[in-house]
């Protein structure tokens, strides 16, 4: 793509799904978080005082870290190492084990901390309302885990670590990141990230240039149905809808995961940011974040 595009220039749009070139193969991975979510069904977002009755209810093993690595063993065919970390309680056991059931080799650093749970609404609009419970769990270079895999990996995504474990994670020949690992803990690290994904919308996501130094290579911040922008480059459009607005929990996450497998791919940035439109809007025709995700074959 053209890397001195302006933001006032017309977006650029994503590349059909049948115009990108197959993935070649990948050795990926992702270190992060894990969160234990109740998905529930609400016309509207309760008001005050007010009793709904809900349309579906179901528990997933979700968050950022495990919905970024479900959408990398889809689009490659392979089982993702997930580095992460859970307390040893039933809550954590089922996450592991639901996990591995969706093509993961779950590494986890098992913690006396109760695992993290979270309650998420989705309005008949689509819209996601998320509240967390409990402290987010990281894992640590410090934690007895198979780190030394990942100087083999083309490419590895962090959503939560120590600066120890993002050293080794910089080991990949490909290094992404989300704003939410903390751009504190990013600069104090003294590493340079490829790539840095997040939502332009959310505030626990906000990045500025300026922010980091080294700056990443390459930044991609999100705004849902409007598409998002990039440095360099500019803005860009959200790729057509395949299906209906069901569920946008995971939508940034899968795009996020499609952009990272496409660059660790060596594609070019506007093919790798196609990826990832199609996975984002692919995520949200389905219930919970990984009912319709891009899947191998598919692209």
């Amino acid at each position: 793509m053209d890397t001195d595009r302006p933001l006032a220039c017309a977006p650029l749009e994503p590349l059909p799904l049948g115009a990108l070139p197959p993935l070649p193969p990948l050795d990926l991975a992702v270190v992060g978080h894990v969160e234990w979510v109740n998905f529930v069904g609400v016309d509207h977002l309760p008001l005050a005082g007010e009793i709904q009755r809900a349309s579906h209810s179901q528990d997933l093993a979700a968050g950022g870290g495990a919905v970024i690595a479900v959408q990398l063993a889809k689009l490659t065919g392979q089982r993702i190492p997930f580095f992460t970390a859970l307390g040893r309680d039933r809550i954590g056991e089922l996450a592991a084990e639901q996990l591995q059931g969706l093509g993961l080799d779950v590494q986890v650093a098992w913690r006396e901390a109760p695992s993290r749970r979270a309650v998420t609404f989705i309005d008949s609009s689509g819209e996601r309302t998320i509240t967390v419970i409990g402290e987010r769990l990281s894992p640590t270079a410090a934690d007895p885990l198979a780190w030394a895999r990942l100087s083999a990996c083309d490419g590895v995504f962090v959503t939560a670590a120590d600066a120890a474990a993002l050293a080794w994670s910089r080991r990949a020949r490909l290094l992404a990141a989300t704003p939410r690992l903390g751009l504190e803990l990013i600069q104090a690290s003294g590493l340079q990230l490829d790539a840095l994904i997040g939502s332009a919308a959310d505030p626990g996501e906000i990045y500025r240039p300026g922010d980091l130094d080294p700056a990443p290579t390459f930044y991609v911040g999100t705004e849902a149905e409007r598409g998002g922008f990039c440095w360099p480059g500019g803005r860009f459009s959200a790729a057509a809808l395949p299906r209906p607005v069901v569920d946008c929990y995971g939508a940034g996450d899968s795009f996020a995961a499609g952009v990272t497998a496409g660059l660790a791919a060596g594609w070019s940035q506007h093919q790798a940011l196609s990826l990832g439109c199609h996975c984002g809007a692919a995520c949200i025709g389905g219930r919970g974040p990984y009912a319709n995700q891009l899947e191998l074959g598919r692209i």
